[in-house]
């Protein structure tokens, strides 16, 4: 029997699914204008220090992000709203500031979540150059940083009044400074990962004054210790105490030219019991 004309064939299943894909796609397509069209972007770069970040969201006229998430290698995200004019970090800090390339670059303000706040100059995310660091806690350093750390010469001023005055590496007091105690106590000379180190002098708030060396934040070596009632002592120092041989030379002029140990002399008669008829030196921190 012939066929009926005007009986339509049957689709194949493939020629269905050709039209699904290709109505899929020109859907797709006038998303992804649309989306192009109002200003929906993916930009990605990788700083100098080898940090890569990637922006998706809407930028300005120039191609600049105006508002969207920017994703960093390190595992960091952050909200960014050109109108505002701040990141939101998925740590809780807070940038308001000057960007480049999708990174801190210029001069801003970083407030951390834990109520740190630093101010000044940026270089790729990181703290670079000048700028003013308010701790939590009270304390404030102002000066120079490099590679995000205190580095270079700057002042340290704690919450208890004490302030340092020098030179900083990697955070830390490093180099040559001058360390004013709360109770105004001050220490010159140099210091290794904040503790005195090498030549330096300190000058007590009783007026006693000790010039030497220092070893691990404390008197060790030779150095000279003068009391403030005219006692004085040059010879050798450990654990603060005056240990070893040493010149000691009283008020009223009577010298004693021997050893000492734990910061008493060392009898060299029969004896040979120390004595503790000499003056202790002030602890080198400016306690007692």
């Amino acid at each position: 029997m012939a066929g009926n004309p005007y009986v339509k064939k049957q689709r194949s299943f493939g020629s269905i699914m050709l039209r699904i894909v290709i109505a899929a796609v020109i859907v797709l397509v006038l998303a992804v204008a649309i989306l192009y069209f109002v200003g929906v972007r993916y930009v990605s770069s990788t700083a100098g220090n080898g940090l890569s970040v990637k922006f998706f969201g809407i930028v300005d006229k120039d191609g600049a992000p105006a508002r969207g998430v920017i994703r960093y290698s390190n595992g960091m995200t952050a909200k960014y709203d050109a109108s505002t004019g701040k990141l939101e970090y998925s740590n809780g800090d807070v940038y308001e500031g000057a960007l480049s390339d999708m990174l801190k670059n210029g001069e801003g303000t970083l407030t951390h979540k834990n109520g740190d706040v630093y101010t000044g100059w940026f270089r790729n995310d990181v703290f670079e150059g000048a700028g003013k660091y308010v701790y939590s806690n009270g304390d404030v350093y102002e000066g120079s940083f490099r590679d995000g750390k205190e580095n270079g010469s700057g002042t340290l001023t704690c919450s208890d009044g004490s302030v340092y005055n020098g030179s900083f590496k990697d955070g830390k007091l490093d180099g040559e400074g001058v360390f004013t105690y709360s109770d105004g106590t001050v220490y010159t000379g140099s210091f290794v990962s904040d503790m005195r180190e090498g030549k330096g002098e300190i000058v007590f708030a009783n007026g006693d004054r000790y010039t030497g060396d220092f070893k691990g934040d404390m008197r060790e070596g030779t150095g000279t210790y003068l009391w403030a009632n005219g006692e004085k002592y040059e010879g050798e120092f450990r654990g603060n105490l005056m240990n070893g041989k040493g010149v000691y030379t009283f008020p009223g002029g009577r010298v004693y030219d021997g050893y000492f140990e734990n910061g008493v002399i060392v009898r060299t008669d029969s004896d040979s019991s120390p004595t503790s008829d000499v003056s202790t030196p002030t602890d080198a921190d400016g306690g007692n």
